[in-house]
């Protein structure tokens, strides 16, 4: 690859990046916030999809499809070193957990 100003800019911008997500306070508030998004993320689609009861067994399927495909994406290799991938990988895994999480709220909540 030539190094051209946008080739040097956004090798610049992922090493900037790189070195701001790895301060530990900041990875973990990521990680917090990925966490509190996957439940808020939850609660809205068992609600939408409560509202009309037509969809309940696809919207059902996707998320079980959705927190499968997550699963197997960050489980299925050995945990990488500390790079940006491994860092979003743990922030969509702490966005599946919030998930399920609330959907295992919202369960207790209906009595089912």
């Amino acid at each position: 690859m030539q190094r051209t100003r946008l080739a040097t800019l956004i090798e610049t911008l992922a090493n900037r990046f790189g070195r701001w997500v790895f301060n530990p306070w900041r990875r973990l508030s990521l990680v917090i916030i990925g966490l509190l998004f996957g439940n808020f993320f939850g609660i809205a689609v068992a609600s939408i999809a409560g509202q009309t009861a037509d969809l309940d067994v696809v919207i059902s399927a996707l998320l079980l499809v959705g927190v499968e495909v997550i699963s197997w994406w960050v489980y299925r290799r050995p945990r990488p070193g500390e790079t940006a991938m491994g860092f979003g990988m743990e922030v969509l895994n702490a966005f599946k957990l919030g998930l399920v999480y609330s959907l295992f709220v919202e369960a207790f909540k209906l009595g089912s």
